[in-house]
């Protein structure tokens, strides 16, 4: 039972690795923690891990489990409830992983947290994904929210994230939604690290997820400012970065997403529309809302997609066309088509005149595959919902 988790293929051992990484850490799963040695309870097995849980602190290992239960679903809250019954009396029989030189000392020490506790979830392997952690006080508060990047393409996401909550506009006036401040972003251990400050407590699901936002959508877009200058999609600034990005696809590829941005040239002929920032993944799970004096307010987390100079309604079209793949188990072409629909419905409350609904899609969807075909290029493989399916679906739209 005390051998390396390291060396497994599987969650665990993505996640140990990302955490442990290096010869001067010490590893072992045992029945009980090593002495002297911050150690972590395996929810709820070696072969099934989900979950890391803090021990030594026993509010720390309750808070781990109950900690932002409002943006979870029932049965999650159910079991997390239980769990953290059993965490507050010191009663949690599962496997101990106990270790020396974690990420966690390093981020005690930049973050001046001395006595710094991390619950960490275990997920199955993914170049795309991310180890996290959540990150505690002594006192069961939260402390923050930790990022790894590991392969070139994650690295790459958590330095954008960490750029991106920097240029944030801070103050930014009603209906920009609350988000994250950046705590500490740097290398570690050949690692990218990204922090951010917790989310406020008392944030919770969206009450109608479905429903778009579109004033905190246009509020993201303008930065909280005045509405900007609209443009001929087919010679805007956002065209041009189109072709110079797709110029370096390689392959069949390259000829293929070149044409959709002729294509679409073509298409958004007399389409006017105006340039601003974007969320990039603008879905229900990275939303929620708080309570205000006057209502609730939005939360927005995960800016690692975001950018600027990009037509407005590209978070609202990413909304409905990842509602629809994900959620609704939809087939890309399907998903597009609720793209536009939702466009067009929810579309002139961003300024967005009828006929732009269909270019701003397409636009949306070139976007979306140069999204998949750099982080392909990072060492992520290619996301098989999205390749070759968006290629398809820009030549059938465009035919």
């Amino acid at each position: 039972m005390s051998a390396d988790p390291r060396e497994r293929e599987d969650g665990l051992g993505w996640v140990t690795r990302a955490l442990f990484p290096g010869d001067g850490s010490r590893v072992t799963v045992q029945r009980h923690a090593t002495p002297g040695a911050p150690a972590w309870a395996i929810v709820p097995s070696v072969e099934r891990a989900r979950f890391l849980v803090p021990l030594g602190n026993r509010r720390v290992a309750a808070a781990s489990m109950l900690a932002y239960n409002g943006l979870r679903s029932g049965p999650t809250r159910a079991v997390r409830s239980v769990l953290g019954s059993f965490a507050r009396t010191g009663a949690l029989p599962f496997p101990v992983l106990s270790a020396t030189g974690s990420l966690v000392d390093h981020l005690a020490s930049v973050l001046e947290e001395p006595h710094l506790f991390a619950a960490v979830g275990i997920r199955p392997p993914d170049p795309n994904r991310k180890p996290t952690l959540q990150l505690f006080g002594p006192d069961g508060r939260p402390r923050g929210y930790a990022k790894v990047g590991w392969n070139e393409a994650t690295r790459g996401l958590v330095r954008a994230e960490s750029a991106a909550l920097r240029g944030l506009p801070r103050n930014a006036g009603p209906g920009y939604p609350v988000t994250p401040r950046p705590l500490h972003a740097g290398e570690w251990a050949g690692q990218e690290i990204g922090v951010t400050a917790p989310l406020p407590e008392r944030v919770r699901r969206l009450s109608d997820p479905d429903e778009p936002r579109p004033a905190a959508m246009l509020a993201v877009a303008r930065r909280g400012g005045p509405p900007g200058e609209r443009v001929p999609l087919a010679e805007s600034p956002f065209l041009h970065r189109l072709r110079q990005e797709t110029a370096q696809v390689a392959g069949p590829e390259g000829t293929a997403i070149r044409a959709a941005v002729e294509a679409l040239a073509t298409r958004a002929a007399g389409v006017a529309v105006e340039l601003g920032d974007w969320h990039g993944d603008w879905v229900p799970w990275n939303l929620g809302e708080v309570p205000t004096a006057t209502g609730s307010a939005l939360v927005a987390w995960d800016w690692e997609h975001s950018g600027p100079g990009v037509p407005v309604g590209f978070d609202l079209a990413h909304q409905a066309f990842n509602t629809a793949l994900v959620v609704g188990g939809r087939r890309a072409g399907e998903a597009a088509e609720a793209a536009v629909a939702a466009v067009r419905r929810h579309g002139p409350a961003l300024g967005l005149e009828p006929a732009a609904a269909g270019p701003v899609v397409d636009a949306y969807l070139i976007e979306m595959w140069l999204r998949t075909w750099r982080l392909a290029a990072g060492g992520a493989g290619w996301n098989p919902d999205l390749h070759p399916a968006l290629l398809e679906v820009l030549e059938f739209r465009n035919t």
